[in-house]
């Protein structure tokens, strides 16, 4: 099977939207939308919200993805914490299903009619959602209690199962929880304990369900998760995170594999920039060439074949200085997998 290519989904706000007016924009959309209100008929949810979510989603688009995440502006966490404070004041962590909407899904399925029939192809989603061990640290902290964590899986089922689409004109294709602290910040949690807030996070149907790390150094306990389809690691910024996951390994544990191919550490990116004199770089250089990814992707689909489905950017975008600089970086990678798969 052909690695398709899709991108983990944060993604910088354009150069005329300030970040207060969207952080704001963005709350107020999402209080509207659970009181079911249409957010298009008010001026400034539509200009600092809607309009600014379908901009981005179609020069993402537009970029050559094979699968789309939506525009992930704002910030990762407070997506999702601010419904589950809420739910805190009533005494649970399990926010109600009808809070537990993403307003970036929303717009999409809002406009997929129009942009299916503008590029002439049903719109192909990817959908990330903070995951149950990530939001428990945030909150919580590193003592397990499980039945607090099991609260913090039920209410991120809550929000997957409320993304997924199916439709004539979009489909949510693949759901990925984001764990990026798992190995390298731990909970007490044992590893059945990590199982089961996991099996019941990915409980929901209809879509390929990846888990993003950013470390593998605890692979083995999540190998075991059954209704779990992929892994989705760096490689590009981290390249020994594919030394502890072998083919073998996915093949005994029935699953895929998605391998970052193109770095997205800004900051380090910029740093090493700065040691060769280059103070203010240009969108084409922050992005790696085409001939470097292409080497990554050939290496990474050596070692996995058919187990490895998924490839991309390392990570999300959201850090990066414009919208043209992330854009190129996703052009580049589509570019890098789409020559070297003629190859392979």
């Amino acid at each position: 099977m052909d690695a398709l290519v899709d991108d983990v989904g944060s993604f910088p706000l354009p150069h005329h939207m300030d970040r207060e007016s969207f952080d704001r924009a963005y709350a107020l959309a999402k209080e509207a939308l659970i009181r079911e209100n249409d957010i298009r008929k008010d001026d400034f949810l539509l200009n600092n919200f809607y309009r600014v979510i379908v901009d981005s989603f179609k020069k993402k688009f537009d970029s050559g993805l094979d699968i789309v995440n939506y525009p992930q502006h704002y910030d990762m966490y407070l997506q999702f914490a601010d419904v589950i404070h809420k739910a805190m004041d009533k005494g649970t962590y399990v926010v109600d299903e009808r809070q537990a909407i993403m307003p970036e899904v929303y717009v999409i399925n809002s406009e997929a009619k129009r942009i299916c029939e503008e590029v002439g192809k049903k719109v192909l989603l990817r959908v990330c959602v903070t995951g149950p061990i990530e939001l428990y640290l945030k909150e919580v902290g590193t003592t397990a209690y499980r039945d607090v964590f099991l609260m913090f899986a039920e209410t991120v089922k809550r929000f997957a199962k409320n993304a997924v689409l199916n439709s004539k004109y979009v489909k949510t294709e693949v759901v990925s929880l984001d764990e990026p602290s798992f190995g390298f910040q731990d909970t007490s949690a044992d590893k059945d304990t990590i199982l089961d807030v996991l099996e019941k996070a990915f409980d929901f149907n209809s879509v390929t369900k990846q888990i993003h790390l950013h470390s593998s150094s605890r692979v083995a306990n999540i190998l075991d998760i059954r209704n779990l389809d992929v892994l989705s690691f760096e490689y590009a910024a981290s390249p020994k995170n594919i030394e502890a996951v072998s083919r073998k390994m996915l093949e005994r544990a029935d699953k895929q594999i998605r391998i970052g191919v193109s770095r997205t550490d800004i900051n380090s990116i910029t740093a090493e920039l700065y040691e060769k004199g280059i103070t203010k770089p240009r969108a084409e250089q922050f992005a790696e060439s085409e001939a470097t990814i292409r080497k990554r992707f050939v290496t990474a689909k050596e070692k996995y074949g058919d187990r490895m489905t998924f490839t991309g950017p390392d990570c999300g975008l959201g850090g990066w200085p414009t919208q043209e600089a992330a854009l190129l970086l996703l052009k580049r990678t589509v570019n890098a997998v789409k020559s070297a798969k003629t190859k392979l």
